[in-house]
Parts: C-alpha cells; structure tokens; sequence
C-alpha cells in the first residue's frame, strides 16, 4: 500500500483546495475513505516499519481533519501557510472590540450571580454564535480576497474568533456546573 506523502500540508493531503470555504462533505467523505486506508487493522500482518508508518499516517490524517473542519483552527491554518502564523500574545485588537469582550464577561459573571442564570446564559450563548458566526463570514470574504491586507485582517479576524471561542467555552463549563446543582 501507498501512503500519502506526510509533509504535505492538510489541504493536499485530503485533496481539497486551500480555501476557507470547503465542502464539508467532502471533506468528511475523504477523511472516512483515508482513515479505512490506513486504519490499523490494514496492516496486522506488515512489518513494523509499516504499522508504525500507518500509525503515523492516520495520526496525521485525524490532526488534519480536526484542523480542517473547525473554522477558527482553519483559518489560522490559511494564515500559517501564506506566512502569517497568529500569535494570541499579541494584544493590539482594536478598542472596540475589547470593550465588547468586557461587557460580555460582565453578562457572564452578572448570569453567575443571577437567579435567573440559565436564560442570561441562553442569551449570552446566543450573542456569541451570531459573533462567531459575523466573524466566520467576515473570514470567508477576506479570504477569498487573498489580498495582503485582506489576510492581515483575516489574522486580526482570528483573533477576535479566538476570544469568543473563550468565552464560549467558559459559558459551557459554567452551563455544566449548573446541571450539577
């Protein structure tokens, strides 16, 4: 059996365009048809140099699904091959946005105290999908454009993406804690 060259970066590995905007089914069909490539089970029988080949294989093929399917790691993905990686120790988003990021901690931690937690949580949950989501739409377009400036800003984009994807995940946790009460 032949394995895909591993240094090859997700996109070609999964024989997709590096785009942003992708079939996802597509991607699913051909994650599914190269997992059953170099499963495990495949080379019960092969040398050592083979399974362990296989095993490398298939470790690449689940990170780069993972990678591919997920907007956020996506994106940040695009902007590593064109050159520019994000560095979240960067703090130079725009006022603005951290003021909106301040209030909507304020909402998180005013929903903690609340007797009424769940619907403040249900609304704050809310907000955020259609930020994440105006965020996504945003990258989609910048990405397209694949201008210099645009990709600039998709990385600023990505950013702000990483700070919702937080605060998403902390109104989960807090979401759980809730049900445990």
């Amino acid at each position: 059996m032949q394995f895909t060259d591993l240094s090859r970066d997700y996109f070609a590995l999964f024989g997709l365009a590096a785009d942003f905007e992708l079939d996802k089914a597509a991607l699913a069909e051909r994650y599914r048809e190269l997992q059953r490539n170099v499963h495990l089970d495949r080379f019960a029988n092969a040398g050592d140099a083979e399974r362990r080949l296989s095993m490398q294989m298939a470790a690449r093929v689940n990170e780069g699904y993972r990678v591919l399917k997920d907007p956020l790691m996506r994106a940040r993905y695009l902007l590593e091959l064109a050159g520019l990686p994000v560095d979240d120790s960067q703090s130079s988003l725009d006022g603005q946005f951290l003021m909106q990021q301040m209030e909507l901690r304020e909402r998180l931690d005013a929903a903690r105290r609340a007797t009424d937690a769940e619907q403040r949580l249900q609304a704050l949950a809310k907000d955020l999908a259609l930020a994440e989501q105006g965020l996504i739409d945003e990258l989609a377009g910048l990405f397209a454009d694949g201008s210099p400036d645009a990709l600039t800003k998709a990385r600023e984009a990505s950013r702000k993406l990483q700070f919702y994807r937080r605060l998403a995940e902390e109104l989960l946790q807090f979401e759980e804690e809730l049900s445990l009460s």
